[in-house]
């Protein structure tokens, strides 16, 4: 399932999946990188070498929902009805 979240000042879109992360399961820290959330990014880095790969399996079921919230703190909101119902109805955010 994914979303659309867009910037209103930028009007950038950005396209979210919401959910396990395959790609953070199988790539570690590269998906954050490819996103540019670099906070995340150099988070999953270290715990990736200090855990052996292990934090991959850990990552995989929280980075999606950890990105998403990033976003939304910057200020992005829902693009679109369907991505505003998702993120109310997953928690993300509060219905108005």
């Amino acid at each position: 399932m994914k979303v659309s979240l867009t910037n209103p000042h930028t009007r950038q879109i950005k396209h979210a999946k919401i959910g396990f992360s395959w790609t953070t399961l199988f790539f570690a820290f590269i998906p954050a990188l490819f996103r540019g959330d670099m906070k995340w990014f150099f988070i999953q880095l270290v715990c990736f070498a200090l855990s052996l790969d292990l934090s991959s399996l850990i990552f995989a079921f929280i980075y999606n929902k950890l990105y998403i919230n990033s976003l939304l703190e910057k200020g992005y909101v829902p693009a679109d009805k369907h991505s505003a119902k998702i993120l109310s109805h997953k928690g993300y955010i509060v219905p108005n």
